[in-house]
């Protein structure tokens, strides 16, 4: 069935609350102070999203999916988005990761929460090892047009759609969705976005969500 909105979640700042899932990816594959540094640098605007991910990279040379995949079993996520999934469901909202992490702590979410992956930047794989190259580069314009284009895929337009975020890659997005909510975020986030919360627990965000559904009854949708 079509969803009546869809709401896109970013993952490093927003479902991940303390550093990033690279950071968390970097401490086990070694790497964890040069991409704090980049991540510090691409944050302040010197460095973009396609130099941060080529430095991240080349710390994965050499390690297995499988490896990688079991790390992130235990990756931190703030509480309470269990129960955020549950209330998008119960009111046909279909929760989507709109996020500059790589595809695979996408995917482990997904898996892990019972929401939708939706793009993300890849590291090469040869002969299924990690090669420490970028396969395929993602940037935040990346991120907006990849959530567009999965709400057009359900028959919706961006006004059925929100976004929630932390940091100046969600920007992009924020400007094409007429709800945003800026979470735990720096001050680009919250200059961007409608409306701004701090919070340890996700379901804080759930009165905003009703009164973002409620605009569809009051549009008659």
């Amino acid at each position: 069935m079509t969803p009546r909105g869809v709401v896109f979640l970013d993952i490093d700042g927003t479902l991940v609350p303390s550093g990033s899932s690279s950071s968390f990816l970097a401490a086990r594959l070694g790497h964890q102070r040069e991409l704090d540094l980049a991540e510090a640098r691409y944050a302040s605007g010197a460095l973009s999203n396609q130099q941060v991910s080529e430095v991240d990279a080349r710390g994965w040379r050499g390690t297995t999916p499988a490896t990688v995949d079991r790390w992130l079993e235990d990756l931190p996520v703030i509480a309470g988005v269990d129960a955020v999934v549950a209330w998008c469901r119960e009111h046909d909202v279909e929760p989507v990761l709109a996020s500059l992490a790589w595809q695979p702590v996408s995917a482990a979410l997904a898996g892990r929460f019972g929401v939708t992956a939706n793009g993300g930047p890849r590291v090469g794989l040869t002969d299924g090892v990690y090669d420490g190259t970028v396969a395929e580069h993602f940037d935040e314009h990346d991120k907006r047009d990849r959530a567009l284009a999965l709400a057009a895929a359900r028959g919706l337009t961006a006004d059925r759609c929100c976004a929630v975020g932390d940091s100046r890659s969600d920007l992009p997005l924020f400007d094409a969705v007429p709800v945003s909510l800026a979470l735990n975020a720096g001050d680009a986030a919250r200059a961007g976005a409608t409306d701004a919360l701090d919070t340890d627990d996700l379901t804080a965000v759930l009165p905003w969500l009703e009164r973002w559904e409620r605009g569809f009854d009051a549009a008659g949708r």
